[in-house]
């Protein structure tokens, strides 16, 4: 009689890790914990704790969705593209335009907001494929260079007071169109003091009852609004990676020559591959600035930093692997993004520091007798822009030691179906798929079969 094993938790553990489900569970579970701490730490109420938590849970699912847009090009197909805050402003804009109120200013087409949507995928999309005609001619820095071009075209377009008739100039759109959550939950969406629906009397009544403002009931319904909306591109992209076509794409990727030496069409792959990116970075665009909880779209949303952040979540995540794109995105927009000011908040409270030196001279003089206060009042002082310094360091470091990111060295299977699973019997006549007949199996195994 053999010895009963006992379980390993930690085995259990690492098994229940393999699957990409618990991972984001997981590291969001953590985000959460980590600034529910910071927002008791900090006295805040617990409106105030839920507004925190829902602000970054917010700025997490947007990053990771124009992070998995992006990896659809740089991680599967290898197309530097660093123009993605363009067509992010693309979508957005396009949104504004179609649907914004005609008695606005600038004034809209008023059109309904769902046709404003597909409008603004199909404007970032349709840029997209212009711009990917013929700058994928070229390849790596050039590429990079146009896209980047291209990127602030569009901006200073929108931004040029020429066309401030249309797009509101340096101002932009404010005169936004009304969301979704709002339209179901409020009975006027435009004003929040107005009376809800039915849905969202038992939605404000359960928020109520937990604390909650109108608002951040509002905000939080939005913000699950959006989780849903990146929980179906991140399905759609695993789909496309394991098709065919995703498969082509990282072909190409690897050695484009290669590729085309195997009859694959790389340019129409490459140009496919990148207009369907452009289209979900026009999506980012509409979620987070056309219809977010503080709608508003104007140029200066739309700087080159933003693609730089949004590359530096893909590389943090690893490029090539669609969970590693949404925990790089969550990552950066919790930890290096939204960290840092709210540790300022809580150092100042927890400890006495008043020293605001001016300049980095006047903090680190003191540092020779001793007093590190000037040092840690700096810091404190200048932590939005020190935390600029701390992602180039990171990303060196990670371009170092671990350029593959998070999940991006995980092994990828080439053929459409597993080919490391074996017959588990012998003997028999061969079925049609190289393995043995159930009638077969069962007779060399003495009649019996697996239930």
């Amino acid at each position: 009689m053999s010895g009963v094993e006992t379980d390993d938790p930690l085995r259990s553990l690492r098994q229940l890790f393999a699957y990409d489900a618990a991972k984001v569970a997981a590291l969001f579970f953590g985000i959460w914990v980590l600034f529910y701490a910071f927002g008791t730490q900090l006295g805040y109420p617990t409106d105030g704790v839920a507004a925190l938590i829902r602000r970054v849970t917010f700025l997490s699912a947007v990053y990771a969705l124009a992070v998995l847009a992006l990896n659809l090009q740089w991680g599967y197909a290898g197309l530097f593209n660093i123009g993605v805050a363009g067509f992010m402003a693309v979508g957005a804009y396009t949104v504004a335009m179609l649907s914004a109120p005609a008695s606005g200013s600038p004034a809209g087409l008023g059109l309904p907001l769902p046709i404003g949507i597909l409008g603004g995928i199909l404007a970032a999309t349709v840029i997209g494929l212009v711009t990917a005609l013929p700058a994928l001619r070229l390849k790596a820095d050039y590429l990079a260079i146009v896209t980047v071009a291209i990127s602030e075209i569009i901006r200073i377009t929108y931004n040029t007071p020429a066309f401030s008739d249309v797009t509101g100039g340096a101002s932009g759109f404010d005169n936004l169109p009304t969301n979704p959550v709002r339209t179901l939950l409020l009975s006027d969406p435009g004003s929040i003091i107005s009376e809800p629906t039915a849905v969202g009397q038992v939605v404000f009544s359960t928020g109520e009852s937990l604390g909650l403002t109108k608002l951040t009931v509002l905000s939080s319904v939005y913000t699950a609004a959006v989780l849903v909306v990146l929980l179906g591109v991140y399905l759609l992209l695993e789909r496309t990676g394991k098709s065919p076509f995703g498969r082509a794409l990282k072909a190409i990727r690897e050695d484009e020559v290669a590729a085309r030496s195997l009859g694959k069409d790389t340019q129409n792959f490459k140009i496919r591959a990148f207009a369907l990116g452009c289209g979900l970075m026009g999506l980012a665009g509409i979620l987070w600035y056309a219809m977010g909880p503080r709608a508003s779209v104007n140029p200066t949303n739309f700087r080159p930093n933003l693609t730089f952040y949004i590359f530096i979540a893909l590389i943090i995540g690893g490029a090539g692997s669609n969970i590693g794109s949404v925990l790089g995105g969550a990552v950066f927009a919790s930890l290096l993004f939204e960290a840092p000011p709210v540790l300022r908040a809580l150092v100042k409270q927890s400890f006495s520091v008043s020293a605001e030196p001016a300049n980095l001279i006047e903090a680190l003089v003191p540092i020779a007798s001793g007093n590190l206060a000037p040092l840690a009042g700096f810091l404190l002082a200048n932590i939005d822009t020190l935390r600029f310094i701390f992602m180039g360091i990171l990303l060196v470091l990670l371009i170092q030691r671990r350029p593959d990111g998070l999940l991006g060295a995980r092994k990828e299977v080439a053929a459409s179906v597993d080919l490391t699973k074996r017959p588990q019997t012998t003997g028999g006549t061969p079925a049609a798929d190289g393995g043995t007949t159930g009638s077969d199996a069962a007779a060399s195994s003495g009649g019996e079969t697996d239930e």
